[in-house]
Formats: structure tokens, C-alpha cells, sequence
């Protein structure tokens, strides 16, 4: 096991989950993933972090009064270094900022904005917090892309925002997906979202690695999780899009392919 120190700026660092039922998500995360939980801190919402092998995952926290009406939904935070410069660059781009930076005492600073084409998603400035400590193995993050109705003007937004060196798959019509890279190594990405999606709203996606997806599939729908999309298998692993039990959307994708000798 690894423990992961630092992202580069602009890449996704950290994901946290506004909780419906605090305690029946810590349950069914721990069963899916095998995490363990920090004790909540009052002072901060009660927020709490979870961990693998003693390392940060990711974080949860319970809705507060007036939220619990409010989709609930994981947040993905890109890394910036300077904070302040990066909210001017939002609303210079067409974004709208919903939570200005502010101080997380001791741990760094956060903000939280929508992109141009309405997908929200957090900034983390970091101190002594740095971000996820597990990523790409059993049970941590391992991808992230934002799904986008405007995937042009989304590029546009992003490349402006972090200078994402930006690669085109597929078609570009059929399959319009956009690879976004920095110094040359994948970091995220954006897809179009097509009239399949129904009225989802646009939204950044979280990837947590499994060791095996239909295994984890169905430990899921066990736990009173959904399945909504696959599994299917990809060129970078079995992939299944599920919802939690409260309808937080994430997806699952197992071990990349092994390349034919």
C-alpha cells in the first residue's frame, strides 16, 4: 500500500458525500468498500473522514437543517494552489461561485462553484490536508470526469480554468468524450450527455476501483444500492454506474485489461 502526498493543480484531489441518513451511509460504504470512519467533528458539521488501511479515502457529512429536501450527491474537489486566482478565472469563464474560499482551520481552503454549463463542483487549497491518500486501488477514487449537456463550452470553461492539454475519443459525435490531461498524463475527463441520460442533471462523476465489478455489483444491490447502467466492459475496466440507497450517483470500474501477450 502507497500513500499518496500530493496532485498537481487541476486535478481531482478529494470527493465528499452530503449524507441523507449519516449513519446508514457509513454502513453501506463500509460494506461495499471496507472503510473505516474517523470520529465525526461537531464543529465542522460532524463531518468525518473515511479511511483504507488508515489512509484518507474520502469524506462524508450529514445534510444540515434545511438540506435533507436537497439531492443527495458526491462532490468532487480539484486542487488549486492559489484559491482566490481560481475563483476569478471561474467567473471570468462564465462560472458561477456558490461558496467563496474559506478556511478549513489547519486542514487548507475550499470553495465551491458551477461550471459554464452547470456542474458543480468544489476547490481544495491545501494545508496540512492534501487530498486523498489511497487512489486507484480497491476500494479509493481512481477517475473522475464531469458529464455535460455542453460538452464544447465545458471544455472551453476547464481549459480556461487549469490549462487541461484536452484529447478527443471516439467519433466526437456518436461518442463525444474529451480526455483532459496535464504535462501529458490523464487526470479527468468530460462527457456529452445524450437525451439517454433523462433529466440528470450535469454533474462530475466519481470512479472508485473494485477488485471485481459484478462482485461488487452485487454486494451493492445486497446493501439496497441500484444498479443503473452495465456492468459493461471498457478498454480500462468492467465498469457498472450504481446509486447508493439515498440516490448519490457514483460508479464502480474493475482492473484494466490485461494486454494480450
Amino acid at each position: 500500500m502507497t500513500q499518496r502526498t500530493g496532485y498537481p493543480d487541476g486535478a481531482p484531489c478529494w470527493a465528499d458525500l452530503n449524507a441523507t441518513d449519516f449513519d446508514g451511509a457509513r454502513r453501506f460504504y463500509s460494506g461495499l468498500f471496507g472503510w473505516a470512519f474517523d470520529e465525526p467533528v461537531a464543529e465542522f458539521g460532524h463531518y468525518t473522514t473515511a479511511r483504507l488501511g488508515g489512509r484518507s479515502v474520502v469524506g462524508m457529512a450529514p445534510k444540515m437543517p434545511g438540506q435533507q429536501d436537497m439531492p443527495t450527491v458526491w462532490s468532487v474537489y480539484l486542487k488549486t494552489s492559489d484559491a482566490d486566482a481560481t475563483v476569478r478565472r471561474i467567473e471570468d469563464g462564465g462560472g458561477k461561485v456558490l461558496v467563496p474560499p474559506m478556511e478549513i482551520p489547519g486542514q487548507g481552503r475550499m470553495a465551491f462553484a458551477f461550471d459554464s454549463a452547470g456542474a458543480a463542483f468544489g476547490l481544495w487549497e491545501p494545508a496540512s490536508h492534501t487530498g486523498a491518500q489511497a487512489f486507484d486501488e480497491p476500494g479509493a477514487m481512481c477517475w473522475h470526469e464531469v458529464n455535460s449537456r455542453e460538452g464544447t463550452k465545458a471544455d472551453a470553461f476547464y481549459r480556461g480554468l487549469f490549462g487541461y492539454e484536452q484529447q478527443q475519443m471516439g467519433d466526437g459525435e456518436k461518442f463525444d468524450y474529451v480526455v483532459y490531461n496535464l504535462e501529458g498524463k490523464a487526470v479527468g475527463g468530460r462527457m456529452q450527455m445524450t437525451a439517454e441520460w433523462g433529466d440528470i442533471p450535469p454533474h462530475w462523476m466519481v470512479y472508485f476501483r473494485v477488485a471485481d465489478t459484478d462482485t461488487s455489483a452485487a454486494r451493492l444491490t445486497e446493501l439496497g444500492g441500484k444498479i443503473l447502467h452495465g456492468p459493461f466492459d471498457s478498454p480500462h475496466g468492467r465498469i457498472a454506474v450504481v446509486s447508493d440507497p439515498w440516490g448519490a450517483i457514483f460508479s464502480l470500474v474493475g482492473p484494466e485489461p490485461t494486454a494480450a501477450a
